[in-house]
């Protein structure tokens, strides 16, 4: 089969084989249309030529490393950016979020301190003779200052779901083993796919801690640091130009926003699926006899990952078989060894472990089947209501869309060497959208395309900042005439990208921390649930607005829950006419020696507000019903809530 040409009609590799230009000696892989004629020239002069074959002076200077002007403008940006994170975050208080979260509370020095890490970056990235170590560096403080914040300045773990994952690992501790739907009800999906929560299980056990609390709240940060390598790996399968790789890396983490990386079997898979391809597109050959036993042992060392993948997450296995068909359709993997290995992986515990709750959800997934518009609509059943949920969102949009057009911009301004050489990472990006068809994966599947299709649109994002070898270049002559062509050149391609980077930085976080009002969970609201879940005789039930509140799910497998804002809105409307009449008479089939509890607390008014469901008033008219009626009593109560107890004279079965 005859491969590509380029516009020169010299054939385009496969992925991960060198492409050496004859008319270069030294260079690398193809840089797609990128300017590399500083690396190229540094490159020419690595051998000068000596007595004795001494090295040149390139070689020297390496050898002795930057110069120390050279090395403090390295150095100072990334030090002053983590002393001015660190001034903020031990300034920041977090007692009374606004409806903007995080975003509202820091301080300057922590705005301040991301523009001189972005600004810092790009200084050290721009040049592609500096070691990867520097923009590494930089993106590692990147993440600090993303993804440690929030564990620095809140003294418990965010997010409701994070705390049920922790109640899915108690119950693996406690239980020691699977159980099925018969003994836990819909909660049995997470013994279903237990490969997260027993690898944590194994973790909390061998390091002696209490539980995974000890450590969830750092593990955004944690989950982002395992995505540096299959990112590194996939795009230096596609191209050495350095400054493109660590651009893409940092356009990757700054847009990143979903927050799929918190305490979850999702930031675990996606890492794997990441790994997978990378793997895959690095050892893209045709499976050649002189080949085959390597494709083999490959194959080999990734089923390891792909059974994880598997046992693990639900849609992510789909996602991976979808994603390596569709490189083999296309001819860009030519090996169908490994697709075939991860579909039977895929059906066999499909067919097995999953079976139960497979039977009761493909009904429901074939009624969704084609439904794009349902299956895309934004988050949760609830639309962002009050300033600043909508400033959160609307921030996250922009955040996407100016991703998505750099992305194209970057496909233009590449050329065809960029699209046919990259074309596998277009194709991967183009497949996440097909999702959407199948199934609206419990209203989060417009998240999950977007953070499948980032690492993809990243990679060209980053083209579009940098120049392109064609461009001409100003003249070095130091005429008035001339100054301002180098003047344009040096924006465009020098202020501008470091401008754009910035911009995308700032507005992750408050896409990413603008709705921690109601994702945090102040340590009275813990100390009143937990108080709550750990005195409930078994076979209680606690009725409450929402789910969101910590250790929701605490005891899930001998106490009871019933959130009455995911029910019909016929009999939402039913509480909120006549909420004590209406929750007695919903409470009152606990048989002893269960109770039946309401429990009201901070963070189920934020989420309710913020999402839309009721208003704050609507809320507290609840409460205060059920503090007013006969039929309940007042059991604890402290700043951030409340529980009532529905009195056994109430209309209880006995």
């Amino acid at each position: 089969m005859r491969r590509p040409a380029t516009d020169s009609g010299r054939p385009v590799p496969p992925p991960g084989r060198p492409d050496r230009d004859p008319a270069a000696t030294g260079t690398d892989r193809p840089t797609m249309g990128l300017d590399v004629s500083g690396l190229r020239a540094a490159r020419a002069g690595a051998a000068a030529p000596g007595d004795g074959g001494a090295p040149g002076p390139r070689a020297a200077r390496r050898a002795a490393g930057p110069d120390r002007k050279t090395l403090v403008a390295l150095v100072a940006p990334l030090a002053l950016a983590l002393v001015l994170w660190a001034v903020a975050v031990a300034t920041t208080d977090v007692s009374d979020l606004t409806d903007f979260g995080l975003t509202a509370e820091l301080p300057v020095v922590f705005w301040l301190g991301l523009a001189v890490l972005t600004a810092g970056f790009w200084h050290c990235a721009r040049d592609p003779r500096r070691s990867h170590w520097w923009p590494l560096a930089y993106t590692v403080g990147l993440l600090v200052m993303e993804r440690a914040t929030q564990a620095v300045v809140y003294p418990n773990p965010l997010y409701a779901w994070a705390w049920k994952h922790d109640a899915v690992i108690e119950h693996l501790i406690d239980a020691g083993r699977l159980q099925r739907g018969a003994e836990l009800g819909d909660m049995a999906v997470y013994d279903q796919w237990p490969g997260f929560f027993a690898a944590q299980a194994a973790l909390v056990e061998l390091t002696g801690a209490e539980n995974a609390l000890a450590f969830m709240a750092w593990w955004p940060l944690l989950s982002s640091l395992l995505l540096l390598l299959p990112l590194l790996l996939l795009f230096r399968t596609f191209t050495q130009d350095r400054r493109l790789i660590w651009t893409a890396v940092w356009i990757f983490f700054a847009a990143n926003w979903v927050g799929q990386d918190y305490f979850s079997p999702q930031s675990t898979a996606f890492v794997l699926y990441l790994g997978v391809l990378a793997v895959a597109l690095r050892r893209a050959e045709a499976p050649t006899p002189g080949r085959r036993a390597r494709q083999v042992v490959w194959t080999a060392l990734l089923i390891p990952l792909i059974a994880a993948i598997v046992v693990s997450h639900q849609l992510t296995p789909v996602m991976l078989v979808v994603s390596l068909a569709a490189l083999c359709l296309m001819g860009r993997y030519r090996d169908w060894t490994l697709p075939i290995v991860l579909a039977l992986v895929f059906a066999a515990w499909n067919l097995t472990a999953s079976l139960p709750y497979l039977r009761e959800a493909v009904p429901d997934m074939i009624k969704t089947f084609g439904d794009l518009g349902s299956n895309l609509e934004r988050g949760y059943g609830a639309v962002p209501t009050g300033t600043g949920a909508l400033f959160a969102s609307w921030s996250a949009r922009l955040l996407s869309a100016l991703v998505v057009l750099l992305a194209a911009v970057g496909l233009l301004r590449g050329g065809k060497a960029l699209r046919l050489r990259a074309r596998p990472l277009l194709l991967l990006a183009a497949v996440p959208p097909l999702l959407a068809v199948a199934n609206g994966y419990g209203s989060e599947m417009v998240f999950r395309v977007l953070m499948f299709m980032l690492p993809f649109l990243s990679f060209f994002a980053a083209a579009a900042l940098l120049p392109k070898a064609t461009e001409p270049k100003p003249a070095t002559a130091s005429t008035a005439t001339d100054r301002w062509p180098r003047l344009a050149t040096g924006f465009r391609y020098g202020v501008a990208p470091a401008l754009a980077l910035t911009v995308l930085t700032v507005l992750f976080v408050p896409s990413y921390s603008g709705k921690d009002r109601l994702s945090y969970f102040p340590p009275d609201e813990v100390e009143l649930v937990k108080d709550l879940l750990s005195t409930a005789p078994e076979g209680s039930l606690v009725v409450a607005p929402h789910r969101n509140y910590p250790a929701a799910y605490d005891r899930y497998w001998d106490v009871d829950h019933y959130w009455f804002l995911d029910d019909s809105k016929v009999h939402v409307d039913e509480i909120v006419a006549a909420p004590a009449k209406t929750l007695a008479s919903d409470m009152s089939a606990v048989e002893p020696p269960g109770e039946a509890y309401f429990l009201y607390t901070r963070g189920q008014v934020a989420n309710s507000e913020m999402n839309g469901l009721l208003t704050g008033e609507q809320m507290a008219d609840i409460e205060k019903d059920v503090a007013a009626s006969p039929l309940f009593e007042k059991v604890a109560s402290n700043e951030a809530g409340v529980v009532y107890r529905l009195k056994s004279s109430a209309g209880r079965t006995s």
